[in-house]
């Protein structure tokens, strides 16, 4: 149960505001250019894409928090091994990025998040977003928390607790000597993918499912050096989906039908079509050997994309340059033809 709401299927199922109905969502379409492309994509993070300000933050908030806050809450209670998984997660990294998270959130958002020293060295933060008081050890490790409403399951570390006050997801990559791995993820707007099943594995290993990585996982070891020490870094993915529900986990919650849960069934006559974009953020931590990958989902109302003539015509020759198997890994093999035609359909 969650404090103050029932865990139903309806509420599991519900989907988030599209940045059409947001007045002050940061506006992203990746495919600009018209074609669909498997690559690394880094450009230099604080890079302006039309949202000035808000593109030099790595944590964006909008006025869609509550529904974001609520289906972590409700992801979180519903299993939270599902959502959330560590392996070999350092004290150093774990510290690195937590202190590299609460900083960030204080200058950034000022009016949300306030950091305070004290006695002992302790310090606490405060979210004026969900008046949560977290209180934290010289190393930022969790020590106590405040909250208006019971938090469960309570939060079992700083980075879950940390994680819970985002509308991002979360995700750090280790390495030691030759070797690396995934050491920390908190998943809750999956997009038909797990924590589980990618924790403690390596980039190629991780990445292998995805249609067009085969020679990109063979620079895996290069492209942690680069996200581990080079400068921040942005990037974005994209794909369709037929609602906006932030939580595609592979795996349905207790009592909903896999069909249901899955999605991705187009129907042309009663066309419901977003694009499901990631605004991904790399920051390296060379001084422990890390990297933390940020993840913000976005949707964008297709039916707002048709009226653009512009946008359309990119999206269409994006879908139309898509190959096979990376049809067939977006969930777009059966469909393309139909949203295609749907999209260049005359009003």
């Amino acid at each position: 149960m969650i404090a103050g709401m029932a865990f139903s299927t309806d509420r599991l199922l519900q989907g988030a505001p599209p940045v059409e109905v947001c007045n002050d969502s940061a506006y992203y379409f990746p495919l600009v250019h018209g074609r669909y492309e498997v690559k690394p994509g880094l450009v230099k993070f604080g890079t302006d894409f039309g949202n000035e300000a808000v593109d030099r933050q790595v944590f964006q908030f909008d006025s869609s928090f509550a529904h974001y806050r609520q289906m972590k809450r409700q992801a979180r209670a519903e299993q939270l091994s599902k959502y959330y998984q560590t392996h070999n997660y350092t004290d150093a990294v774990a510290s690195a990025i937590a202190r590299f998270i609460v900083h960030r959130l204080v200058q950034e958002h000022p009016q949300h998040f306030q950091l305070t020293s004290q006695t002992g060295g302790t310090l606490s933060v405060y979210s004026q977003l969900t008046g949560e008081i977290f209180y934290l050890n010289a190393a930022y490790r969790l020590q106590q928390v405040q909250a208006v409403e019971p938090i469960e399951p309570p939060y079992v570390s700083t980075l879950d607790a940390l994680a819970s006050q985002l509308q991002d997801d979360i995700t750090v990559v280790s390495r030691s000597n030759d070797d690396h791995w995934i050491s920390a993820i908190h998943l809750c707007y999956p997009n038909h993918w797990s924590a589980e099943a990618k924790i403690g594995r390596e980039f190629a290993t991780v990445h292998a499912p995805v249609a067009g990585m085969t020679a990109m996982n063979q620079r895996g070891k290069a492209i942690v050096q680069t996200m581990i020490t080079r400068k921040p870094s942005v990037r974005f993915a994209w794909g369709l989906s037929t609602d906006t529900r932030l939580n595609h986990h592979p795996v349905p919650p207790a009592g909903v039908a896999i069909d249901t849960w899955q999605g991705r069934a187009f129907n042309p006559q009663q066309p419901q079509l977003y694009l499901r974009i990631e605004r991904q953020v790399v920051w390296g931590f060379p001084d422990c050997d890390a990297a933390l990958f940020t993840i913000r989902t976005y949707f964008r109302d297709c039916h707002a994309i048709k009226q653009d003539p512009r946008l359309n015509a990119s999206l269409v020759s994006a879908l139309q340059s898509m190959p096979s198997n990376s049809l067939v890994y977006k969930g777009l093999d059966v469909s393309r033809e139909a949203i295609v035609a749907w999209l260049t359909q005359e009003p």
